[in-house]
């Protein structure tokens, strides 16, 4: 799947009009996580099933409404977007696969969402603040997201989650790259990837110009509209680089791989950015 916004109009790069349009954003995602929380994950709880269909209802529900809150900030103009990579292989699609591991960059606060809204029914790591966020509790508990809290338990659940078969998405950096800083990734996600995956897929991130930087409040919206661009990479086995040697050096080697990728697909990106 190959998407695209329209390109910039006047109008969508007023910036009176998108820091209103970004405020309103913002207060829309969170009285949306409360009733989420309130009134729709309740509903959804009483519906037949078991465990694991309240699970997957929930996760398909945020990534509906994420998906809708993406279209929303695309046509009120406070950015535009555009998805390569994510079409489907012989009538798969490249993402949402039983047990893929799914890595990306991190430049945004919005990262996340747009990952969550291609992918129906994904598992994530997350911050462990949004699990005591009162905005974003009630999503986060009812999908049963990972919390990255650094314990071992995290990795396990993790490894667990892809076995299981479930898709997962992991921001090897565990927060937001400063702006003008290469990304900088921890080794957790390689060794989760080599203990649990069956494969993985590098997703670039890339935000022009940056915003929703860390520490960056919302209302620092820069001159113009905001152009994400999110490339699927080619997959990648775990096993080519599990059979290495030990697992020690493997997740480095693995790590190191992941690391120049992201470091030469963002070059690529700032070159045509900047028409090079």
């Amino acid at each position: 799947m190959d998407l695209a916004t329209q390109p910039l109009s006047k109008r969508a790069d007023a910036w009176l009009w998108r820091l209103f349009a970004t405020g309103l954003c913002f207060a829309l995602f969170g009285i949306g996580g409360l009733l989420l929380r309130v009134l729709v994950f309740p509903l959804l709880a009483l519906l037949p099933g078991d465990a694991l269909r309240r699970r997957t209802r929930a996760r398909r529900t945020v990534s509906r409404l994420f998906w809708l809150f993406v279209q929303i900030m695309q046509r009120s103009g406070v950015l535009s977007f555009e998805i390569e990579g994510a079409g489907e292989v012989e009538g798969i699609s490249r993402l949402g696969r039983p047990g893929q591991m799914v890595i990306a960059n991190h430049p945004s606060l919005i990262d996340v969402v747009f990952l969550i809204g291609l992918i129906r029914d994904a598992n994530c790591v997350v911050k462990q603040s949004l699990f005591a966020n009162p905005f974003t509790r009630g999503p986060v508990t009812a999908a049963q997201y990972i919390s990255n809290n650094g314990s071992m338990d995290m990795f396990d659940e993790a490894v667990d989650a892809l076995q299981q078969g479930q898709t997962l998405i992991v921001f090897p950096e565990g927060t937001r790259t400063p702006p003008g800083a290469a990304p900088q990734f921890h080794r957790g996600a390689a060794s989760i990837a080599l203990r649990g995956a069956s494969v993985i897929t590098p997703v670039t991130i890339t935000v022009t110009p940056t915003t929703l930087t860390k520490a960056e409040p919302w209302y620092s919206i820069p001159a113009r509209r905001v152009h994400f661009r999110l490339r699927v990479g080619d997959d990648l086995d775990p096993q080519v680089f599990a059979s290495q040697g030990p697992a020690p050096a493997a997740s480095r080697r693995l790590n190191a791989f992941l690391h120049q990728h992201f470091i030469k697909e963002l070059a690529r990106d700032e070159r045509s950015a900047t028409g090079d």
